[in-house]
């Protein structure tokens, strides 16, 4: 008998699971816990009210939240009904967050202000719309966002034009549960489930367009390659707005285990969690998040006996590391992008420690990967670097609104361009060497250098703007700004920080300012790498 191929649609996992095991723990964070019954329950009734505002087939739902089960529940509530979810990064301040609300199209946005230590999203969102004010509630006609119609507030906290959580709990009594069903019936496997944005090399991020089939195989696959049971209880701090919160998530409930967040990742809490919840399988992922964790005080305290898989990406001899500090669980590695759903490739539990430190696996099967010359889009033989790509079932729909910028990264024959150095071994297992692009990995986050130039070339005083990473011990990479002003103009490093302060995130806000007068010149071109060295060279002197 041949291999056959699982499909289905995102809420359908969901329904299945909680159809076979509806008393088993699906989700789990520090102060709530969810059964598969429960989170069908909460999701049908998120999906009821946002029916009774008219969210409908192909309609953009926006989520403003850090992760919680409302917003897990948000996620399947919203693909029932064949509209689009689309997560934003909790971190964008004020100008990025104005963008994705605009160019998302987003209908109606969900935020929330129960966790007011994190960020106030309610007073982020009135720095973005003064209109919405009580002198004048009709928003709706925003220039900005003509497409907004409502701001849902998932609390009982009354902002004037915005619907509080009892007011939008009770829109569910206008539409039945079963309505829900028959339209969650005609969602198509390759619909459009996701809009996931992702900072490029533009300069503002674009939004992926990702089906049912791309987010659902790839969690299926991810299962697979972790041999993932019912009893396994996966825990990932990974923010929901970001493929590593997503796709983990789908794994666990493809698998009908339990899945283990937090709003915000905090070492001391998360180790808590880990060692009291018996978690099987960590997710950290990020450098960042995993070294907070290694070096805790209490990290050599804590119980992990019932660990058996970790999943890291880093350098080799960092993973070699890691893999010491946890000596009883296998760590793996990964490859993957948001335009291929996420991850695209692990490595299996049973690679040896050389393959798994030094490779991030085989792809999943119905991915196909090649290594072309960045040049002339040859493909090279095994061991040879040069530029990552993928075709298969994983690839995202094109970016929102940008045909020209699909068709950039796209080619004649569907493979889909990475901009990422590396190359395959003999066993057809990825080895990741780099970046083509111009993007810096600022502790697990992209950044696209265009983005935080195009926004620092607002300032008055600045001529010229370029902007480079360089290597940081914690965060792996960090902006720095290397600027030449207008003639007679006058800037120094903290007003252009305070300049950046509040309005763009602040992993995007360059760590290091250089005021130059001279640039280091190609042809025609400014040489980035040039700049990025001299930085490196005067800051190793320092040390």
């Amino acid at each position: 008998m041949g291999n056959w191929i699982e499909a289905t649609t995102f809420a359908d996992l969901l329904g299945y699971m909680a159809d076979q095991r509806p008393e088993a723990e699906a989700l789990i964070f520090p102060h709530e816990r969810l059964s598969y019954r429960e989170l069908r329950h909460r999701a049908v009734s998120m999906a009821r009210s946002l029916a009774a505002l008219s969210v409908g087939r192909g309609d953009k739902v926006g989520i403003l939240m850090p992760n919680c089960p409302d917003y897990v529940a948000l996620l399947f509530g919203i693909t029932m009904l064949g509209a689009v979810a689309v997560p934003i990064n909790a971190r964008f301040k004020r100008d990025e967050l104005g963008y994705i609300i605009e160019h998302s199209d987003v209908r109606v946005l969900v935020t929330t202000d129960l966790i007011r230590e994190y960020v106030d999203f309610v007073n982020l969102l009135q720095t973005c719309y003064p209109e919405l004010t009580a002198s004048n509630p009709q928003y709706l006609s925003l220039v900005r966002a003509p497409r907004l119609r409502q701001i849902v507030l998932l609390s009982e906290r009354e902002v004037p034009g915005v619907i509080a959580r009892s007011s939008f709990d009770a829109l569910a009594e206008g539409v039945s549960a079963s309505e829900v069903m028959h339209r969650q019936s005609q969602v198509r496997v390759r619909d459009v489930a996701f809009m996931m944005y992702t900072s490029g090399t533009t300069a503002r991020p674009k939004g992926c367009l990702l089906s049912h089939e791309t987010v659902v195989r790839n969690g299926m696959a991810a299962a697979r390659r972790f041999h993932m049971r019912p009893t396994d209880r996966l825990w990932d701090p990974l923010p929901f707005f970001h493929m590593g919160g997503i796709l983990p998530l789908t794994a666990a409930i493809y698998s009908g285990a339990a899945f283990l967040s937090m709003a915000h990742f905090e070492p001391e809490t998360a180790l808590e969690m880990m060692e009291r919840e018996r978690v099987t399988i960590a997710y950290p992922t990020f450098e960042t998040i995993t070294q907070a964790l290694l070096h805790h005080p209490r990290f050599s305290e804590t119980d992990f006996s019932r660990l058996r898989l970790v999943v890291n990406v880093g350098t080799p001899d960092r993973l070699r590391a890691m893999q010491q500090r946890l000596p009883h669980a296998v760590q793996v590695s990964a490859y993957g992008c948001t335009e291929g759903g996420g991850v695209i490739a692990y490595n299996w539990p049973d690679e040896d420690l050389e393959s798994r430190v030094t490779t991030q696996g085989p792809p999943f099967e119905g991915i196909e990967v090649r290594i072309v010359d960045p040049q002339t889009g040859a493909p090279l033989p095994p061991n040879r670097p040069g530029e990552i790509v993928f075709r298969g079932y994983c690839l995202f729909d094109g970016y929102y609104k940008d045909p020209e910028g699909t068709a950039v990264v796209m080619d004649a024959e569907g493979w889909f361009h990475t901009g990422d150095l590396g190359a395959l071994d003999a066993a057809g297992r990825i080895m990741y060497q780099g970046r083509l692009k111009d993007m810096l990995k600022v502790g697990g986050e992209n950044v696209a250098a265009a983005e935080v130039e195009s926004f620092l070339a607002r300032h008055p005083a600045i001529k010229i703007i370029q902007v480079v990473g360089v290597p940081d011990e914690r965060l792996v990479e960090v902006p720095a700004a290397f600027v030449e002003l207008h003639e007679g103009a006058s800037l120094t490093k903290d007003e252009l920080i305070d300049f950046c302060k509040g309005q763009i995130a602040s992993f995007k806000i360059p760590r290091y300012v250089r005021f130059v007068k001279e640039w280091p010149m190609s042809a025609t071109k400014i040489q980035k790498f040039r700049l990025r060295q001299m930085l490196i060279e005067e800051l190793s002197e320092r040390t």
